[in-house]
């Protein structure tokens, strides 16, 4: 693999857009060659996995028609990443100079959001792949050894694009390639790809908002074939875990506040009661798995009561439980708590998801 990555490295300093004996003689490197070496390692890379995640494969380009000045080889989980535009995958790219490869974890540029696809912004882009930083720190404290700038230095804007995709790089300068331990390289940056997937697959990358949504969708529409990359969703019981969990975290927020606090999540259109001299909030509280908090899901009744009762309400949002999934009782750990007490929901927007459409 070493001699293959060099010689693609010596024909980039040929760089043409057009289909010259050089480019032709890349794109054989990168499309065949390149990417035979990796399928060749994939019974290895495989361990690196999750044993769910059976479907690993591998594809190159090096442009479409016209020839791209960043060629890459990209390894995948078909169903978390169907194709180069969607879902995260482990991705050699190319110095445009022929200095470096870089081994690294990125993503596409669209994202599964309300039932739908959607482009990423660039904002999106780099929260996308903070998010993903944060799930390979958390498993192992660092980003080392794959905490290197990717720097392709490109003209065209769409190598500047694999740049902002991007979450984890290691550099290696084509000087290196003789002595450095490249599969061991691959392996680490699969591991970690692996982590990722199966954050994704617990919906830690899915605001809670989007995961009520998912499951809104999929009720409306039963028919619609739905990926593996829209996690595995929750059974009754593990949902209960987690709520109970966040109900917890809340109120052990509020009695630290000063406030008493009463369940009514069974009887009222909101979960707490918290009250103390001077001061009576009904409380919202929302737990989630994911990493996330920018949207929670509420239903009619939850919305007109914080819109008429402004000022005397609460939203508490549990984030980042971890559910230890057991069969026969489901548990919930950890959590992050976001109180917003004396909630005004006019600051937030709110969009209809569904519709109960009845007889006139």
């Amino acid at each position: 693999m070493r001699d293959t990555l060099a010689h693609i490295c010596r024909l980039q300093t040929k760089y043409s857009s057009s289909n010259t004996p050089e480019m032709k003689e890349r794109g054989h490197l990168i499309r065949h060659e390149l990417a035979q070496e990796l399928r060749d390692r994939l019974p290895n890379l495989q361990k690196a996995f999750d044993g769910v995640f059976d479907d690993l494969e591998v594809e190159g380009s090096d442009g479409i028609g016209r020839k791209t000045e960043a060629p890459w080889v990209r390894l995948f989980s078909k169903a978390m990443s169907p194709n180069a535009r969607e879902g995260f995958y482990l991705v050699i790219h190319f110095a445009a100079n022929g200095s470096a490869v870089y081994f690294t974890v990125g993503c596409g540029s669209t994202v599964w959001s309300r039932g739908d696809l959607r482009a990423i912004s660039d904002e999106e882009l780099i929260r996308r792949t903070a998010w993903a930083r944060s799930v390979i720190e958390q498993r192992w404290k660092t980003l080392s050894p794959y905490h290197d700038q990717i720097v392709l230095g490109a003209h065209a804007p769409l190598p500047r694009t694999f740049e902002k995709a991007t979450a984890i790089a290691l550099r290696v300068p084509v000087g290196s390639l003789i002595t450095a331990d490249l599969d061991a390289v691959l392996f680490g940056a699969a591991e970690r790809l692996g982590e990722v997937y199966i954050a994704q697959l617990e919906q830690r990358d899915v605001s809670q908002g989007d995961q009520d949504a998912n499951e809104v969708a999929s009720i409306a529409r039963p028919l619609t074939p739905h990926r593996r990359s829209q996690g595995f969703g929750f059974t009754a019981s593990e949902r209960k875990a987690v709520e109970l969990r966040a109900m917890k975290l809340a109120t052990e927020y509020l009695k630290g506040k000063g406030y008493q606090c009463h369940d009514t999540s069974s009887t009222e259109s909101f979960d707490l009661l918290a009250t103390q001299p001077g001061d009576e909030l009904k409380i919202e509280v929302k737990g989630t798995t994911s990493d996330l908090c920018d949207s929670i899901l509420m239903t009619k009744n939850e919305v007109e009561l914080h819109r008429n009762e402004k000022g005397a309400t609460g939203l508490v949002i549990v984030s980042k439980i971890k559910l230890i999934r057991d069969p026969e009782e489901p548990r919930a750990e950890g959590g992050s708590v976001e109180v917003l007490l004396h909630w005004d929901i006019d600051q937030w927007s709110t969009e209809p998801i569904a519709f109960q459409v009845s007889r006139a």
